[in-house]
């Protein structure tokens, strides 16, 4: 059973392997074949999580903890309400641009790894909630209802998640983040 703490070789492992899973997606993945492309032992795999289901959902929600982290320290060096949603929705599309189309539909299709994704979701459109509501209370944006645009932001963001974007627009997940950016930011401000 994988313990609470990792050890630095541990960290280092899953940082490896969320960086190949993101290349190249995992449902294709044995666990031989992680154990191979990262030069490991399998057993040293299961230090991580005690199944490829589990693993897979570690790696996905190691993604997200860093990319969350990464997206966060930008919009707090950030003071004007509207530059901090785009530069929040922007900084969400730069931690998506590395995924592998291969590795988003891998995610899309295995309801672990999905979950986190919807759950790393729903925390981006309540964050752009909270971003309009301090804009609007700072008088930078217009008196807009922030929980529809949130809303808005939350389905948009589901559409980019499920791919319809991708498949309606051919822009990729990372840049219907940015146009969505723009597109908020155009609509709220006074």
């Amino acid at each position: 059973m994988p313990s609470a703490r990792r050890t630095a070789r541990q960290s280092d492992l899953l940082r490896r392997l969320v960086a190949l899973v993101a290349a190249e997606g995992f449902a294709s993945f044995t666990l031989d074949d992680l154990a191979v492309r990262l030069r490991c032992s399998k057993t040293t795999l299961y230090q991580l999580a005690g199944s490829k289901q589990e693993l897979v959902r570690e790696a996905v929600k190691y993604y997200f903890r860093a990319a969350t982290e990464a997206v966060e320290k930008q919009v707090a060096d950030t003071s004007a309400p509207a530059d901090r949603v785009v530069v929040y929705l922007n900084a969400v599309s730069a931690q998506l641009r590395p995924l592998s189309r291969r590795f988003l539909d891998d995610m899309a299709e295995f309801a672990p790894a999905r979950e986190v994704y919807e759950a790393n979701t729903r925390h981006a459109s309540a964050r752009v909630r909270q971003l309009i509501t301090e804009g609007v209370a700072a008088g930078a944006f217009r008196d807009v209802h922030a929980a529809f645009v949130g809303e808005v932001v939350a389905a948009t963001m589901q559409e980019i998640q499920r791919g319809g974007v991708t498949a309606n627009t051919g822009l990729s997940d990372a840049d219907a983040y940015a146009e969505l950016a723009s597109l908020i930011v155009h609509a709220v401000s006074s």
